[in-house]
């Protein structure tokens, strides 16, 4: 294949190739030109490339080569020298003149037609006068051209038209003469290419619309007459955009002749005509139009039908705007004419086609303003109607019966589309609600009176949209309806409608996620029952009463369980009542009664019936084996009363409907249940049902319309049922003609049902195959062929069934005869039923499961296929052949993959029938998908045959083509991941499938594109460096603007995969291709990209998969770019989001100015003459794109803030954006952020405000902390303090909806305490509209007007609570301003009132979470804040808000000593709290004193309780936040003294929490959360610590007053040391923290260190939240022996002494700023701790205590060797151990020699460190040793240690000091000196002294040095001489001793002095005398030990 790509064609590479693959080649070739013509210069090869361009037309190339060869000729042309181009021109003129018309000669006919047309599209008028002659050889080819031709030459003459606009007005009539015949050709692909063609004639020829308009009307009604699909659109295109044109002339083609225009009526009437009476035209004679004549072919009336909605589309929006009116009239008048209502069943289609319309103008053109006024124009059309209803019912003539059935189809259409439109605005359609203007409510409640039960079911179904639209109408509806039907009882039309409402209305509540009322239910119920017993009661009204009855209870069903719960007594009674109880009662009800009470019973069964349905639907939790039992009565009942045949003979054929109702609900009912339950009646059910499938009892040839959706999805395409994927799905259905209509009056219950069922059966026997073979062949011609559907849909389902439920078929004779019966239905020709066949083989296949039944089902079809030679057999099998490999699998079915592939390879290829290439292609599909990796040996001549039949196959065969895109697709699947390789096969495959799908693209019909894009989407996935995006995104965004579904959805699913990966590519690659669009395409490009193009389509798509692909789209398209090009992005939402208009362009200032361009604008959009000003006005954007826009925003937050901190700080942004002025921050466009979140919040649409405040929220917590760099001190969100006051105030307005109230609620306590604010005033606002809501809470439950569902209650008043505790739990948190003007405002409301209430929401919950086995405790009347019967409901709202109630509490109680005060105040006010109220005043009685006590034991009861239970098990989805708060609350707590006594006196809950918490920790593992458990634990002791000094000193008390005998020893562990796992809180405690210890620092594990596999690592620095955990855990564990006895220390404290000398070991590490880590100190401290506790005093344990200090001393002097393994340890901390052994252990356990002697080395090593900073505090802990009080220990340290200490110092002379360490290292050292002095006795001063003056004195510098030397040499002279001046004094005697001896001190002291005091007097002035240094050493541990 890369031979192909040079300029001229490689002829020798051709010439080597194979005979098959040279059109492969050539065609490769042929694409590279396409792509190079335009780049390079082709002046010197022009000559040879025409040469071998026009030899290739005569080489008879296939439709796609030919295609593109025109392409290249033409594009040649236009760039080089056009001297020769007459000469190809005339050459192909020849070839089209030739009379040579064999079949081969004929794709050079047509390549030759192709490049005329390809000439005149891209040359036109530079061609000349040439064309005359052109046009009339190719209408002279076109008289005895052949369909293919004629096909071609249509297109070529298309293009002509195209290229030379006016200037071949000369020929305009003779090609119009010529079209217009073929138009009704009987091929479909010409006509399609004669509506194409004229399509482009009506540009420029005047006449079509004026002169000629009516005959091209006729001439379109004539070709919709038995068309399909794709003529239907093309004409329908034509049609529509003819008769816009003759409303709108096109301003050029006016200019030219004065032409008069159409009036709009004349047009409608034209179009009227065609939906009407058809194409029969007006000229039939007057007898046949009286008699009324047949009614219109469907195909007809759905071809107008889309051509009205081109017709609208073509004029506007804006023209339907101004002429809405009289279209609506109009459109309604057609559903109501006579002659499209001549049955019901065209009726109802006819209602399909114009609500279809209504719809798509619209819900499409109009935007969100517009729409409201169309709203309100339908209702003034139903108001109409229904006056003229009701004034000729009065009339005392009785004509009225007509006028009302022509009535209610027009009352139908209005009121669905009133309906979609108002549930497509949702809440923004509250202005149509709620205008009294407009009356909508009333208009539409009136029609429930309308005698009509269509209109009256439409008119609910239409409230139903308006309870949906806006639930706040839901509670009010159902409660007029109600009051309605119960003043209105005697009416029948009002009974029924205002049921039909109630119903709709139930129907609608899942809808609604608010709910309503509980009592509403039991009003329904009600109701129901009160109708169903009066029904009796007046016989006129009966039959209503009874259908409404039933169908409330039926609605009521779909509330769901809970609600049903409660009546579920009731109902089975009813149930029970409606049914005969037993044989006998059924007999004798044979007996008796008249047709209308039969009629009136039947009606009540099938009510009952379908209620039962309804419950087993909807409430499936509720069918407990005993309910079961008991609907079982009722049922079998029915069942034995089924077959009535012999009373409808009695009474009358007017009951077999209501017989058959009786039947069909049944049989719903029983699908539903399992079949277990009915086992003993299946022999009388299948035999009704095999009559229902036979037709027995009924005349009409009844189908069922379930076949289509029974059979395979995949087969569709040969079934025709693709259709059903359109956008003119609803009306298309039609033209198939189905029966059911889908009507609403056919079902009324439909109206609220959430889906309707597929009935299934279950078992076949064999009676029952044979009945059905049987009666197959008695039935005659289409009888049969309606017996044979329903059998099919029978055995299919049964098929499947059995299939689903691995279950077997039976005996072999079953299997025969159902092997017989599907093997004759192959050679049936009814395309359906084949189908059914095939797949029915392929699922016995399954079910059989054996391969010798399968091989013999395959070898049938092998023999039949090679035999056989007509169509229908040869389709049948090969698609049995597929099926059975689809459902055996490729493993089932390998051994006959061989034979099936060679078959159908060869049927494949036969050209003389395109059904069975299509049906073998098909199932060849099939195979290649079930055999998966198995196929692969046979991929590359598929792959080969695929290509040819591309390169060959006619394109109007669009079947085959479809067939061969799933084939390619399925192929690329088999071959997978290797398509990535390189070898040559691959290479080829690879390239051989890009082919294919590059044919495909250019493939005019849109199915075959969207295989084309499906195939590349694939490719793409598994090799995508392949794939060329620079080609396929530019076809995917002109796909977007397509008018099939299929193909947008397509274009999207792949947008969707290349924007997973490369979105960058794929957004720029679009820009430039809709840049170079520009003004020439009907995408409404703007500045935005494909961005705007895909949110432009969320505004006009309906189709959910698409809508949603879109989302997904964008949202990776976002994810990876919006922080890129930030302001791009939001500038995208903010345009959404302030749904500005499209219309950017126009710049008009005046009005009338711009209604003129308006004007023009409608005119020119088609054709593409305007320039840019004039693009598409389009609609603003819709509420949900809104909506979606809003969550894009709160993903740009979040995107920015995981990519870049800096988006997040003001000062770094703007520094960052002057170095580059290209990049964009997100702070920087804090106020536009700010403003969108304020539109969306403030905004109609519910949706919208709760995104809105969802990212208000979010902006608040990201930006709360940014500070403002030019007001330090203020963050940058003060300045909106007022935008989110404003944005929140709406959404505490009384009628706002629960849920937002909500969100606002969670909004303001996140503002409050972020701290943004600090001034009291500002806070005021936001604060004002907490409390508002607050008043609501205390409310209380029984408040009066509720809307909304009590749980709906219970989420608002639990948010307003989580909001004020939440606000609770900040003010603790913010800086002092802040906090103090918080509680200013608890403490104005009374921190009772909100405690109170959250109280009883904790005492709630904590009923909630009890497990049901609880249920029975529950308080029956519910709690504070929730009812019974929204417990399940209610229970999420609780779930989400207790956490920071919980901490609030604690928070409050901690703070006023628990309550202790306020016993008066704990039931919250008129709210009904659970717990029995205390007595209200404190009375002097004994009792009163001591209900705080208990009242503040419930209450920690209570929190303890919902605090431990929530920590036992956490819910994974549970958000880490509630875990906090709980962890803070338990802290919080343990913080109160009530609370601490509590948990230290009961052990063990003590011991639980610390188990509870333990598992936590194993579960979760953020730092936070451990550090807070390590709170929680440190607490949890603390109190245990507390109660047991209680005790102790209540003991010693005891001891003192009593004898003097021993106390028990108390603290755990007793006398023995013993500590019992689960009853003990040390252990408890020391479990925890050993897991906390060992889980930061591995190598404290004993077993690890020693374990070879873990080789010993250098200790790393922890990092800081292990840090502090890890220094709290130890700090917790020095704790524990003082909570346990003498003994029971003594059992712990190895562990404990050993894991604390550990962590020294693991985190005594070097900082570079000296500071001593975190857990090291904490390690010190706990040394400190443990040593100096009172164990060392007891004389029982003190020999072990001894044994243990001395080891733990020992421990650490090893961990102080140096070592290499540790180079970075800290010399100082070990020191610091060492030295707090010796000072807090007696001298008698630390003594020892050894030890004595590795302290004392240990010091040593620290004196003679090369670090200063070791050195000064070495001789720091040195004084502090050598100054101990006891002697005993002091001195053998002084003897050892002072004269190294003197020797540093002397030396110090020769090595002054250079740094500050080194100076105060110095410092320190002398300091040792002078302490030792002053310790020494009188008589050794002397000696002492002269130690040191010597040595002070030798630091002394001369003057002259003095000036030189360096700051620390200055700074030791200066210390020397203060210090001598300081000695002196205070030992007189010996200082002159000292001085006297040596002259030369003598001389060198006084000049220093001297020099002192002269530099002193001249610094005099600038400072006060010095302080002495000595004061306090500079420096000093954090933590002091000492």
């Amino acid at each position: 294949m890369e031979l192909a790509h040079s300029l001229l064609l490689n002829e020798d590479a051709l010439a080597q190739i194979t005979e098959a693959k040279r059109p492969v080649f050539i065609f490769e070739w042929l694409r590279f030109l396409d792509k190079v013509l335009v780049a390079v210069d082709v002046k010197e090869k022009q000559k040879k490339l025409v040469e071998q361009l026009t030899g290739l037309i005569s080489s008879a190339p296939g439709p796609p080569t030919r295609k593109l060869l025109a392409k290249n000729l033409a594009t040649l042309y236009s760039i080089g020298d056009t001297f020769t181009v007459f000469q190809t021109l005339d050459k192909c003129n020849d070839i089209i003149k030739s009379k040579d018309d064999t079949p081969a000669y004929l794709p050079t006919k047509l390549a030759a037609v192709a490049c005329v047309g390809a000439f005149y599209e891209k040359m036109g008028r530079m061609l000349g006068s040439s064309f005359p002659d052109t046009i009339n050889n190719l209408l002279k080819a076109l008289k005895n051209a052949e369909s293919q031709g004629r096909g071609e030459i249509l297109l070529s003459l298309q293009k002509v038209l195209g290229g030379l606009g006016g200037a071949a007005a000369s020929c305009h009539r003779d090609i119009y003469k010529n079209a217009r015949s073929l138009l009704t050709d009987r091929s479909m692909a010409v006509r399609c290419a004669a509506a194409k063609c004229l399509l482009e004639l009506q540009n420029e020829a005047v006449f079509m619309w004026t002169t000629e308009l009516e005959n091209v009307a006729t001439l379109c009604f004539k070709a919709l007459e038995g068309s399909n699909y794709g003529v239907r659109v093309a004409v329908s295109k034509l049609l529509g955009s003819v008769m816009a044109t003759a409303l709108m002339p096109k301003q050029a083609a006016v200019m030219r002749q004065n032409v008069k225009r159409a009036t709009l009526e004349e047009v409608l009437e034209l179009m009227a005509t065609g939906f009407l009476r058809g194409g029969s035209g007006f000229l039939k004679s007057g007898g046949e139009m009286l008699k009324g004549g047949a009614s219109v072919s469907r195909e007809v009336r759905v071809g107008v039908t889309q051509a009205y909605v081109v017709f609208v589309t073509t004029l506007g929006g804006q023209w339907l705007e101004r002429n809405f009116a009289v279209f609506l009239s109009h459109v309604l008048e057609l559903a109501s004419h006579p002659r499209a209502t001549q049955t019901h069943v065209e009726a109802v289609y006819s209602r399909r086609c114009v609500s279809f319309v209504l719809r798509a103008s619209l819900g499409g053109l109009l935007g969100e303003k517009a729409q409201i006024a169309a709203g309100r124009e339908i209702c003034q059309a139903i108001a109409k109607q229904m006056r003229a209803v009701v004034n000729d019912s009065s009339g005392e003539s009785k004509v009225g019966s007509a006028d009302v059935s022509a009535s209610q189809h027009v009352m139908v259409c209005a009121l669905q589309e009133l309906g979609s439109l108002v549930q497509s605005l949702s809440a923004t359609a509250s202005p149509l609600i709620q205008e009294p203007s407009i009356g909508l409510l009333e208009t539409v409640t009136s029609v429930l009176l309308h005698p009509s039960m269509a209109a009256r079911l439409a008119a609910a179904w239409c409230l139903r949209c308006v309870a949906v639209a806006l639930p706040y109408q839901l509670t009010p509806l159902l409660e007029r309806c109600a009051e309605r039907i119960n003043s209105l009882k005697s009416s029948p039309e009002a009974v029924s409608g205002y049921s039909f409402a109630m119903a709709a209305l139930l129907g609608g509540v899942h809808q609604c996620p608010l709910g309503i009322p509980h009592s509403k239910g039991k009003m329904v119920v009600s109701i129901a029952e009160d109708l169903l017993r009066t029904a009796a009661q007046n016989s006129r009204l009966s039959l209503q009463r009874t259908q409404a009855g039933w169908l409330l209870l039926g609605a009521l069903m779909t509330l769901g369980p809970s609600l049903v719960r409660y009546h579920l007594p009731k109902m089975l009674l009813l149930w029970r009542n409606v049914f005969p109880r037993s044989q006998k009662e059924l007999e004798a009800e044979k007996a008796r009664g008249d047709s209308f009470t039969w009629q009136v019973t039947l009606e009540g069964r099938a009510g009952a019936l379908c209620a039962m349905r309804s419950f087993v639907a909807h409430c499936p939790e509720l069918l407990t084996e005993d309910v079961i039992r008991r609907l079982m009565t009722p049922i079998e009942c029915a069942m034995t009363m089924m077959s009535v045949p012999s009373m409808i003979k009695v009474h009358g054929a007017h009951l077999k409907a209501s017989a058959a109702m009786v039947r069909l609900r049944l049989y719903d009912i029983l699908a539903l249940l399992p079949p277990k339950t009915y086992e003993g009646s299946f022999n009388a059910l299948l035999r009704e049902l095999v009559a229902e499938f036979t037709l027995t009892d009924n005349s009409a040839n009844t189908t069922t319309s379930l076949l289509r959706s029974l059979c395979h999805y995949d087969d569709s395409v040969l079934m025709g049922s693709w259709l059903q994927e359109t956008d003119h799905k609803s009306i298309e259905d039609q033209v198939k003609g189905a029966s059911g209509s889908g009507a609403l009056e056919h079902d009324p219950s439909s109206i609220y049902l959430r889906y309707m069922p597929l009935p299934g059966m279950t078992l076949l026997r064999l009676q029952m195959l044979d009945h059905f073979a049987e009666c197959i062949k008695q039935a005659k011609g289409v009888r049969q062929q309606a017996v044979q559907l329903n059998i099919f849909t029978a055995v299919l389902s049964a098929l499947k069934g059995l299939a689903e439920n691995k279950s077997s078929l039976g005996p072999e004779e079953v299997r025969k005869s159902a092997l017989a019966l599907v093997m004759g239905a192959l050679d049936n020709p009814n395309p359906i039923l084949r189908c059914a066949a095939g797949e029915a083989l392929g699922r016995m296949a399954q079910v059989v499961g054996e391969a010798t039944f399968i091989a013999r089902m395959a070898q049938h079809s092998f023999d039949k296929l090679k035999s056989a030679r007509d169509v229908v057999s040869r389709t049948g099998h090969s698609l049995a052949l597929g099926c059975l490999h689809r459902y055996v699998g490729g493993i089932g079915s390998g051994q006959h993959l061989k034979t099936s592939v060679s078959i159908l390879l060869a049927l494949a290829q036969d050209g003389t029938s395109h059904e069975v290439q299509t049906w073998a292609l098909h199932s060849l599909a099939l195979i290649v998908d079930s055999s998966g990796p198995m196929y692969r040996g046979y991929v590359e001549p598929t792959l080969s045959l695929v290509l040819t039949l591309l390169l060959t196959v006619p394109p109007s065969h669009t079947e085959v083509h479809q067939c061969l895109g799933r084939c390619l697709g399925a192929l690329i699947t088999t071959v997978g991941p290797e398509l990535q390789g390189n070898s040559a096969t691959i290479s080829t495959i690879r390239s051989s499938c890009l082919v294919g799908c590059a044919i495909m693209q250019d493939h005019s019909d849109s199915l075959v594109q969207a295989a084309a894009i499906s195939c590349l989407q694939q490719l793409h996935m598994f090799a995508p460096r392949h794939v060329n995006l620079s080609s396929l995104v530019p076809c995917l965004c002109e796909h977007l603007c397509s008018s099939h579904l299929l193909l947008r959805r397509a274009a999207v699913a792949c947008l969707r995969q290349l924007a997973q990966r490369e979105a960058a590519e794929v957004c720029e690659y679009a820009t430039m291709f809709l840049l170079h669009l520009g003004s020439h395409s009907d995408l409404n490009i703007t500045e935005t990209g494909l961005e705007g193009v895909l949110f432009g389509m969320l505004d006009r798509e309906t189709d959910r998969k698409l809508c949603s692909d879109i989302h997904d789209t964008l949202g990776h398209m976002l994810s990876s770019l919006a922080v890129e090009k930030l302001s791009h992005w939001l500038k995208l939402c903010k345009d959404v989001l302030a749904a500005t208009t499209g219309r950017r362009h126009l710049k008009c200032s005046d009005e009338e100015d711009s209604e003129k361009k308006d004007e023009m604008d409608d005119d020119s959009m088609f054709t593409a003459l305007g320039d840019d000003d004039k693009s598409k006005p389009s609609v603003a954007p819709r509420w949900a794109t809104r909506v979606f826009a809003a969550d894009c925003l709160c993903r740009i937050i979040m995107l920015c803030e995981n990519a870049d901190k800096t988006h997040f700080d003001l000062a770094s942004a703007r520094s960052a954006k002057v170095k580059n002025p290209k990049g964009d921050l997100l702070v920087l466009h804090l106020s536009d952020l700010i403003r969108m979140a304020f539109m969306a919040a403030t905004d109609h649409s519910h949706q919208l405000r709760m995104a809105g405040l969802q990212a208000l929220e979010d902006i608040i917590k990201k930006f709360a902390s940014v500070p403002e760099p030019e007001f330090p001190g203020h963050v940058i969100l003060e300045q909106y303090q007022a935008n989110v006051g404003a944005a929140l105030r709406p959404a505490f307005s009384p009628d706002t909806p629960s849920d937002i109230t909500a969100k606002a609620c969670q909004v303001c306590s996140t503002w409050i305490g972020s701290g943004v604010v600090s001034d009291l005033s500002d806070l005021r606002r936001v604060h004002n509209l907490l409390v508002s809501s607050l008043d609501k809470v205390q409310a209380g439950k029984s408040s009066s007007s509720q809307l909304y569902s009590e749980s709906a209650t219970t989420m608002e008043k639990l948010a307003v609570l989580k909001a004020w505790a939440e606000v609770r739990g900040a003010s603790l948190l913010l800086p002092t301003s802040g906090f103090v003007s918080v509680l200013l405002y608890h403490i104005d409301l009374g921190p009772a009132t909100c405690s109170r209430l959250w109280l009883a929401a904790l005492r709630d919950y904590a009923l909630l979470t009890l497990p049901a086995e609880f249920a029975s405790q529950l308080p029956p009347d519910g709690g504070a804040f929730y009812t019974p019967e929204t417990i399940d409901s209610a229970r999420l709202h609780y779930r989400s808000s207790w956490a920071p109630i919980l901490h609030a509490v604690t928070l409050w109680l901690s703070h006023t000593g628990f309550g202790m005060n306020d016993g008066t105040e704990e039931p919250p006010r008129n709210t009904r709290s659970p717990s029995p109220a205390p007595s209200p005043a404190p009375s002097p009685a004994p009792i009163a004193a001591k209900d705080p006590e208990e009242l503040a034991k419930d209450r920690l009861h209570l929190l303890f309780g919902v605090s431990i239970e929530f920590l036992c098990f956490p819910r994974p989805e549970e958000p880490i936040e509630h875990v906090m708060s709980c962890l803070q609350a338990l802290c919080t707590l343990l913080d109160s003294p009530s609370a601490r006594t509590h948990i230290g006196e009961d052990q063990l809950l003590g011991v639980e929490l610390l188990n509870v918490l333990h598992r936590l920790l194993l579960t979760r593992d953020p730092p936070a959360l451990q550090l807070q458990v390590a709170a929680v634990v440190q607490e949890t002791i603390r109190a245990a610590q507390d109660h047991l000094q209680h005790l102790r000193a209540s003991t010693e008390q005891d001891c003192e007053a009593g004898e003097k005998d021993t106390p028990p020893a108390l603290g755990e562990g007793g006398d023995t040391g013993e500590l019992l796992p689960g009853k003990s809180l040390v252990f408890a405690a020391m479990e925890l923290l050993v897991f906390i210890l060992v889980r930061h620092l591995p190598q404290l594990n004993a077993r690890v260190a020693d374990s070879p596999s873990h080789p010993a690592h250098k200790p790393q620095r922890l990092p800081d939240d292990s840090a502090r955990l890890v220094a709290a855990t130890v700090a917790v564990l020095a704790e524990l022996p003082s909570l346990c006895s003498p003994a029971g220390s003594m059992t712990i404290l190895p562990t404990i002494l050993f894991l604390i000398t550990g962590v020294l070991r693991e985190t005594a590490m070097k900082t570079p700023d000296n500071t001593v880590p975190l857990p090291a100190s904490a390690a010190l401290q706990g040394i400190k701790t443990i040593i100096m506790s009172p164990l060392s005093r007891v004389e029982k344990t003190h020999k072990q205590w001894t044994g243990l200090v001395r080891s733990s001393l020992a421990s650490v002097l090893e961990y102080s060797q140096p070592d290499e393994s540790r180079p970075n340890m800290d010399e100082v901390s070990m020191l610091t151990a060492v030295t707090l052994f010796l000072l807090s252990a007696s001298a008698e356990v630390v003594g020892v020699t050894s030890l004595q002697k590795g302290c004392m080395d240990l010091f040593r090593n620290a004196l003679n460190s090369g670090d200063p900073w070791v050195q000064a505090r070495c001789y720091q802990l040195l004084l502090s040793v050598f100054q101990h009080s006891s002697r005993a220990l002091s001195t053998p340290y002084i003897h050892a240690l002072a004269p190294p200490v003197v020797e540093k110092l002397k030396a110090v002379e020769r090595n002054r000091p250079t740094s500050a360490a080194e100076l105060q290292a110095v410092k320190e050292g002398v300091k040792v000196l002078e302490n030792l002095v002053a310790m020494g006795l009188e008589q050794n001063r002397v000696q002492l002294l002269a130690l040191l003056v010597p040595t002070l004195v030798s630091y002394l510098l001369d003057e002259n040095a003095f000036a030189s030397a360096p700051p620390a040499s200055k700074g030791l002279h200066e210390f020397a001489l203060q210090d001598l001046m300081r000695i002196g004094p205070l030992y007189p005697a010996a200082f002159k001793t000292v001085i006297g001896a040596a002259p030369e001190l003598k001389s060198r002291l006084e000049t220093a002095i001297r020099a002192n005091q002269a530099s002193s007097k001249a610094k005099a002035l600038a400072r006060p005398t010095q302080p002495t240094v000595q004061a306090t050493p500079t420096i000093k541990l954090k933590t002091s030990f000492f």
